[in-house]
């Protein structure tokens, strides 16, 4: 007996491989192209998927980018622990996520230019942040970390410090010698990133 589909049976679609194909090839797209100028045709073809699934799965878009954000926000808290008591290992191993994960801040720009007052949100990114300051005021509280700043502003300044460097920040491509960034750049750059977060602690 043969082992072959019968080409008159239709194919089942796993619809949820096709979707994860789609939010990858999307996450490619919209941190290179930003939402304006991305193209379903391309985020399809990329995915090897029909792009009126895009469509279907998600409706639109601007709503494809929402899942996206969601997606990475999502992946950005479950990897990097939060260590309020120890925020230069957090910033070292925020900055070590980012240059591994370089579409996460272009993401979070565009979502900053094209998106903003839009009504959506990352999903969890406000309940983090806010858990986050929470977390910095209870170290505080106990003695672990200095008052010398407001919670909020302490972890403001930490994320901003630990992603300084990655390639999409503006000022990634600032080097004294012209020369392009490499393994022992990223080294000496993570360096002081954990070096300035130990200062604003200190």
């Amino acid at each position: 007996m043969s082992s072959q589909p019968d080409p008159k049976v239709p194919k089942v679609r796993d619809a949820e491989a096709t979707k994860a194909r789609l939010l990858k090839a999307a996450t490619d797209e919209f941190a290179a192209h930003g939402i304006a100028g991305a193209r379903v045709d391309r985020i399809g073809a990329a995915a090897d998927a029909n792009k009126a699934l895009i469509y279907t799965y998600f409706g639109n878009k601007d709503r494809l980018f929402d899942a996206v954000m969601d997606h990475h926000v999502a992946e950005v808290m479950d990897v990097v622990p939060f260590t309020p008591r120890d925020l230069p290992g957090y910033a070292g191993a925020l900055f070590d996520f980012l240059i591994a994960h370089p579409h996460q801040l272009r993401l979070a720009t565009w979502h900053r230019l094209e998106r903003e007052g839009s009504g959506h949100e990352p999903v969890g990114m406000r309940a983090s942040l806010v858990r986050k300051a929470a977390d910095i005021a209870e170290a505080q509280a106990g003695g672990a970390v200095p008052e010398d700043f407001s919670p909020e502003d302490l972890l403001a300044f930490t994320m901003a410090l630990a992603s300084a460097w990655v390639p999409a920040s503006s000022t990634a491509p600032i080097t004294l010698d012209g020369h392009q960034d490499g393994p022992a750049a990223h080294e000496a750059h993570r360096a002081a990133v954990v070096a300035a977060v130990r200062r604003l602690i200190t």
